[in-house]
């Protein structure tokens, strides 16, 4: 019997597909050049039990398998290989549980993120993570890959606020893992070493997610535009000098303002080279104050243009900008996304040798950035078919990732290693590091089915 009839027959024919046209759109997530096969079935569950059984057949039978959430992601951890499983949570998208009074949601890992903030609102509550992708983005996916987004500057990332999950693992094995309550020191923290394991350790079926209040104050904005990304990157490391946390400070360079513009008609690109957009937070004068503190080291590091928006609009539409910086620069071909993160006080270093390494491989990088805390993503923008300009493209890339490396970076503040990652990873980790990781996913994934080959290479 097949492995997609024995599928079918364990979850039901109506979750199982084997079309090869529909599958072709579950094979892989966003991550230009990121290698994919042709899975041998797409699963699409209900419930964690249907999970538990698709794993323990899995397992039975040795077929490896990945899960996927919108496929939104930028590795590659999220792309089949020939043969594989792929467990797609579209259906699993419910918002099982809000505790106003504990402050916390208990969802499955296929809503939504901006779903979920919309529903939690409802009680006064708030979710911080907001990757870009957020109105599509799941939260399964956002626990895979430990997504960061706008406010991470200031609230965190995503394993921040996971307290506790339900998954399935080793051979079909359904744990909980974590807890609901605000404190909790029982054990080893194998939640939190489940956050940002990229489906390599096993399938999150539920998750427990801690919340803040709802923030009702009016944010204060500052824009500045700068000549270079140097002197940007020097005002991002003045922010931080100053002691001043925005819940928001993003950089976008003027290429990325034009590709908006010219998908939007909104009119940003024509001040400067660079924007920076700031935001405080704060309620009443202490907002106030921060936003000048702001403003202050925008002028101090030679903003061409700086001032503290008083159109509410205005500022939603910056930050609208920001956030479509990826789609619009889409439009014009094939787009690497890079993902390095770096101390905040070397963000300008970092930001002149993405400068270098663009004129050193004749490739053109456009920059955005969570800059205030030094999470950069130059895009590489290639142009369709044209394998010499790919191949420096690439050669680019892994030269950024080794001068992060050189600064006392990462080589990924919120993308994930995924397959893209795996060389430079290595490299931060070091081989003992890497052998812990071997040891972990050997307790956790006996049958060895959990995406493997992802993150680090198999020994």
């Amino acid at each position: 019997m097949s492995l997609a009839r024995r599928l079918a027959d364990a979850i039901g024919a109506d979750q199982v597909v084997t079309d090869p046209e529909l599958m072709r759109g579950y094979a892989h997530d966003e991550a230009e050049w990121a290698p994919y096969g042709r899975p041998a079935a797409v699963v699409r569950p209900r419930e964690t039990s249907e999970v538990a059984a698709v794993v323990a057949l899995c397992a039975s039978e040795g077929v490896p398998l990945v899960g996927r959430g919108a496929g939104t992601g930028l590795s590659g951890a999220a792309n089949a290989v020939d043969g594989w499983v792929v467990v797609s949570f579209e259906r699993m998208d419910r918002v099982l549980e809000v505790d106003p009074v504990q402050q916390s949601a208990v969802v499955q890992p296929g809503v939504v993120n901006d779903r979920l903030r919309e529903r939690v609102a409802r009680d006064g509550l708030w979710y911080p993570p907001d990757p870009a992708s957020a109105p599509w983005s799941t939260i399964g996916g956002n626990v895979a890959t430990n997504a960061g987004g706008l406010c991470c500057v200031k609230y965190g990332v995503t394993r921040d606020y996971v307290l506790g999950m339900e998954a399935v693992v080793g051979t079909g094995q359904v744990v909980r893992l974590g807890r609901s309550t605000a404190k909790g020191v029982t054990g080893y923290d194998l939640a939190g070493l489940m956050v940002g394991s990229e489906g390599t350790l096993g399938l999150v079926t539920e998750v427990t997610l801690r919340m803040r209040p709802l923030r009702t104050g009016v944010e204060h904005t500052v824009v500045g535009y700068f000549d270079s990304l140097t002197d940007a990157g020097r005002a991002v490391a003045a922010v931080a000098a100053s002691g001043v946390v925005p819940s928001a400070l993003e950089l976008i360079d003027r290429f990325c303002l034009q590709a908006v513009d010219e998908w939007k008609n909104m009119g940003l690109s024509a001040e400067g080279e660079v924007l920076l957009l700031a935001r405080s937070d704060q309620p009443g004068a202490a907002g106030e104050q921060e936003a000048d503190t702001i403003l202050g080291c925008f002028e101090s590091q030679g903003s061409v243009y700086a001032v503290r928006s008083t159109d509410a609009e205005e500022a939603e539409a910056l930050f609208a900008a920001r956030r479509l910086a990826y789609p619009a620069l889409e439009r014009l071909g094939p787009l690497l996304t890079e993902d390095v993160c770096v101390p905040k006080a070397r963000v300008p270093h970092m930001l002149e040798r993405i400068e270098e390494a663009a004129r050193r491989f004749d490739t053109h990088i456009g920059n955005i950035a969570h800059a205030g805390d030094g999470n950069l993503h130059p895009l590489f923008i290639v142009p369709a078919g044209d394998e010499q300009a790919k191949k420096r493209a690439k050669e680019a890339f892994e030269v950024i990732v080794d001068e992060a490396l050189a600064l006392g970076g990462t080589v990924t503040g919120e993308h994930g290693v995924g397959l893209l990652k795996m060389r430079g990873a290595a490299r931060e980790m070091g081989p003992e590091v890497v052998a812990m990781h071997r040891a972990v996913k050997g307790a956790l994934d006996p049958a060895g089915i959990f995406n493997p080959g992802k993150v680090f290479a198999t020994a």
